[in-house]
């Protein structure tokens, strides 16, 4: 049975593969599989990281309005 992706938002910032900049994503899915999301979508090359900040009520509230759906990732800004 498939590993399911939870219900809590993952920030992940993404470095380019040449080091030259950084941006954050959002994914709807845990941790662990929140970065292997990103990767898939961001360019070759790049890396990436969880973001070991916290995420607050108010940030949880501005990324329901994305209405992503379980695994769904979302490029917020560069950095």
């Amino acid at each position: 049975m498939a590993e399911s992706f939870g219900g809590d938002y993952t920030i992940v910032e993404v470095t380019a593969g040449d080091g030259s900049a950084a941006e954050l994503w959002i994914a709807l899915a845990k941790p662990k599989q929140a970065r292997t999301l990103v990767l898939a979508q961001a360019p070759e090359g790049a890396s990436a990281e969880v973001y070991a900040g916290s995420i607050t009520d108010e940030h949880r509230q501005l990324f329901r309005r994305l209405n992503l759906k379980p695994g769904d990732v979302y490029e917020v800004a560069s950095k």
